[in-house]
């Protein structure tokens, strides 16, 4: 009776493993197909566009006039490149030079004020930022603009650029932190046992570790940023042009797509284009993800 009982036992455990085992790999399976799922389901909504038009058209085409069924995505994907390599030339160095500063140079109360903070930032909701920079930003940017002698509303290329900029701040300021965090002090230990200052330390012992974090901090940064809508769509203008300065109104593909995607539903073409402009983002942010991975796997052969 007591050997059925522990066979029983056994048999039990035996199926609960194999049941846990069964679900861990459906769900890594989900999460392997998403990405693919979306990318055939964004082709397929945008199938009807590329039976009216090639894609080097649909791309490279200036031509914005949806009704007369012309569809040139240019001009957005413009406004969307220049919002967002601004905003993470501005993010960049602020998030580099902070996270150094909290993790080698302040004191441990510091960073544990600053990481309350910093998630604090990372939780406001988009709109806020966007109420702001209408509010300081657009005023200031039209200022600015007046010294250079630009006739600019502020509604600009640099006042999205700058609301985006702090958005990412935190989300890339807390990748960077855990990444310092993460070095052994024993590197830093004997980089300064050696004679050098701790400056030196940072630049060419703790930064040359941490590198590989840091491109991936930075990817995933201009991910996150390209794919910005309602703060973007409400300072930076959206005007469907092709701008040639930083004071210029732009009009960045996320803001394309939440103006015109509710009530253009019932225009197949349109929405087969608003489908092949969120077809884009996909391809450019996984573009960026891809070039990031493989700049640290270059980089780690290299050491």
């Amino acid at each position: 009776m007591r050997s059925f009982s522990i066979l029983n036992f056994k048999v039990r455990r035996t199926l609960r493993e194999n049941l846990s085992a069964f679900w861990m790999k459906c769900c890594y399976l989900l999460i392997l197909a998403m990405p693919f799922i979306l990318l055939i389901g964004l082709l397929l909504k945008s199938s009807l566009l590329f039976g009216e038009h090639s894609l080097m058209e649909l791309i490279f085409s200036s031509e914005w006039k949806p009704l007369s069924g012309k569809f040139g995505f240019f001009p957005f994907i413009i406004s969307s490149l220049w919002v967002t390599f601004i905003s993470i030339a501005i993010a960049a160095p602020v998030c580099l030079l902070t996270a150094i500063y909290l993790t080698q140079y302040a004191k441990r109360f510091v960073l544990k004020i600053m990481q309350p903070v910093i998630d604090i930032l990372a939780g406001i909701p988009s709109v806020i930022y966007g109420v702001w920079g209408i509010i300081i930003i657009v005023p200031f940017v039209s200022k600015v603009a007046g010294w250079f002698n630009v006739s600019s509303s502020g509604y600009s290329i640099l006042t999205g650029a700058i609301v985006l900029a702090v958005m990412i701040i935190p989300f890339v300021l807390n990748i960077l932190i855990e990444v310092y965090k993460t070095i052994p002090i024993e590197l830093s230990e004997a980089s300064l046992s050696l004679g050098a200052t701790k400056w030196e330390t940072i630049k060419k012992v703790l930064t040359r570790k941490a590198y590989p974090g840091i491109i991936s901090s930075f990817g995933l940064g201009v991910s996150r940023a390209f794919g910005e809508t309602i703060a973007v769509l409400m300072v930076v203008g959206n005007v469907v042009q092709i701008p040639s300065g930083i004071f210029q109104a732009g009009y960045p593909l996320p803001a394309l797509i939440a103006n015109n995607y509710g009530e253009m539903l019932s225009i197949p073409l349109y929405d087969s284009a608003l489908m092949f402009a969120a077809l884009i983002l996909f391809v450019v942010v996984t573009f960026f993800n891809m070039g990031s991975r493989y700049i640290i796997m270059h980089y780690e052969k290299k050491i």
